[in-house]
């Protein structure tokens, strides 16, 4: 069952976030060597470039030099372009660490096949002998549509099980052409922690978290197979939530 936590604002759920990602970072790095983390855009990007690097230096051993970062999701437009999940991340929140991570890009120059058969490659290879790879935690949002990465509904790639990562070229939110891990990759997860901030998003969160739709929106999919599922939102997004899903910490 998934964890639900409420927190009074955006900026006291992103600093819960970013708590949460530098304690993993920390464990990861200390049991492994190293720490593993999916990123996704959007209103992501702003929060985690303000709120991570101060999580990072008041938790020891979160090192984001033993990092392995990917992205959820990734629209093909060119880095420099403001819809660029990657070059977002590399432009606000990379760039403020003194000893970046090592980042798996997705080539945006190659069409959405090739693009995504070379962003599996990378990935199969930064995960020797893990099949699928296992991420130590993927950071992901919620559309009001319910979408999740690029994963939308009624979408083909929905029932996608032998990639790893998929392409669409026609995508109902644009930019249309798109690369994403698929829910086969996205559920390997030890850790998949869910974001929704907004009013905008309390009627798909109620329909989610109550399971009131058949059949489910995407991010209803998100069911990790030995891994844990956390919810994060504010009280705007959980406003048509029954009863008291949970305090954040």
């Amino acid at each position: 069952m998934a964890a639900v936590s409420v927190f009074p604002s955006q900026s006291e759920l992103g600093a819960a976030l970013a708590r949460l990602v530098a304690e993993a970072a920390a464990e990861a790095v200390a049991s492994s060597g190293r720490f593993t983390l999916g990123l996704s855009g959007g209103s992501m990007v702003p929060l985690l470039a303000r709120e991570l690097p101060p999580a990072l230096r008041a938790v020891p051993g979160s090192d984001p030099s033993r990092w392995l970062v990917a992205f959820c999701d990734e629209r093909l437009v060119p880095p420099e372009h403001p819809e660029s999940t990657g070059g977002a991340y590399r432009a606000q929140l990379l760039s403020q660490f003194d000893a970046p991570p090592e980042v798996l890009w997705v080539r945006s120059e190659l069409g959405p096949a090739e693009a995504a058969r070379d962003y599996e490659e990378q990935l199969r290879k930064a995960f020797p002998g893990q099949a699928p790879p296992r991420f130590d935690a993927l950071l992901l949002g919620v559309g009001p549509d319910g979408h999740t990465a690029s994963l939308f509904p009624g979408h083909a790639l929905l029932q996608e099980q032998d990639s790893l990562i998929s392409f669409l070229d026609d995508s109902p939110k644009p930019p249309p052409q798109r690369v994403t891990m698929t829910l086969p990759l996205l559920n390997a997860a030890q850790s998949l922690l869910v974001v929704a901030t907004g009013a905008s998003k309390a009627p798909v969160i109620k329909r989610i978290l109550e399971q009131q739709e058949q059949p489910p929106v995407p991010a209803a999919r998100l069911r990790p197979r030995s891994g844990r599922l956390r919810w994060l939102l504010d009280r705007e997004a959980a406003a048509e939530l029954s009863g008291d899903p949970g305090k954040g910490p």
